[in-house]
């Protein structure tokens, strides 16, 4: 069996994607609460951890309910992520770090980091190393199939990942170019998981607990990896660990423990942010999400798109629970996509 280099006592561990500006404290926090088994920072620029610039080093934070968390760092350069992997490991004694190598962003690419690094497989392994050099805390990675389709080869890029010292894993199974187009190749996570010693986790298109079972059962992948899934309903996990235990998927909450839920966890963004009018502002997109395919969801994501304080999400919340048969008899249900900000 291949052993995840940290304790889990899940035969199947869920892990939270690391997600740029939503895997912070506050949503993992709540994803552990509702049955991840493992949770991930968003990904952090080495650079900007090993300077101590003060926004990066906040976003590093997190509460002992967390554990086990790793931490996720990008960057070009194996020395600058061998030092960002030693402040981390020093200062926050994570379970493990995660190096990004799959970020499709164009920010982060043209700065060779997360996917850029794709191009060169010499200098992913030289990352590796680096990174492995120190710490003493696991090192597991995060990627993607390849740079284009003429690079593509997550079985090649998995070994090489592998024998440069990565003690885990995952792979979303689009290239870079395809970004979030297209469908996710589980067929290539289960060749990799064929391939590799350690173990393989499986990422991307995994939106309801049944996508999380049959990406399981056509890959035998080691670990599950849900993104943008739990965007709104952070109890898929608890719903996916049901249906792989043979049992039947627990229900989504009623109307009223849904917002129970969006509210304690903006209460914890609340807390957490040291500006309360800009925690606010930053939570629209959760408060969106936890209120898609609610009867007239369009207007109340509309409300809610325009809060500027905890206190008058509450109020929104109650005028929809009091005056929910007038929302129903306007019912303008839209099914608004849900935005690709996955790390990779």
């Amino acid at each position: 069996m291949k052993r995840f280099p940290f304790p889990l006592s899940a035969d199947v561990p869920l892990y939270l994607a690391p997600m740029a500006g939503v895997s912070e404290s506050p949503f993992r926090r709540i994803c552990r609460r509702f049955g991840a088994d493992v949770v991930v920072t968003e990904f952090l620029s080495a650079e900007g951890i090993r300077r101590e610039n003060p926004a990066t080093v906040s976003k590093l934070r997190f509460g002992d309910d967390e554990r086990p968390i790793g931490v996720q760092i990008f960057g070009a350069d194996p020395n600058g992520m061998g030092e960002a992997a030693a402040f981390v490991t020093d200062v926050f004694q994570p379970e493990f770090i995660d190096i990004n190598f799959g970020c499709p962003v164009k920010k982060v690419v043209k700065r060779n980091g997360g996917s850029g690094c794709l191009k060169d497989l010499d200098l992913v392994q030289e990352i590796i190393r680096a990174v492995s050099r120190s710490t003493h805390l696991p090192v597991t990675v995060k990627t993607r199939s390849g740079w284009n389709e003429d690079t593509r080869d997550p079985v090649a890029i998995a070994l090489r990942m592998q024998d440069a010292g990565a003690r885990a894993f995952t792979l979303h199974a689009r290239t870079r170019t395809q970004m979030y187009s297209g469908s996710a190749r589980w067929e290539e996570i289960a060749a990799v998981v064929d391939a590799l010693e350690i173990p393989v986790l499986g990422n991307g298109d995994i939106k309801s607990p049944e996508d999380a079972v049959r990406m399981h059962r056509i890959t035998n992948c080691a670990g599950i990896m849900i993104g943008r899934g739990a965007f709104g309903q952070p109890w898929i996990f608890d719903q996916t660990k049901d249906l792989l235990a043979g049992r039947a998927k627990r229900p989504d909450p009623p109307v009223e423990e849904r917002f129970a839920i969006a509210l304690d966890h903006a209460r914890m963004a609340n807390d957490y942010e040291p500006d309360r009018r800009g925690a606010a502002i930053e939570f629209r997109k959760h408060l969106g999400w936890y209120v898609k395919g609610l009867p007239a969801s369009a207007e109340l994501r509309k409300r809610l798109h325009a809060v500027t304080s905890l206190g008058e999400v509450e109020g929104i919340f109650e005028d929809y629970l009091q005056n929910r048969e007038r929302y129903v008899a306007g019912d303008d249900r839209d099914g608004a996509p849900v935005e690709p900000l996955e790390a990779a």
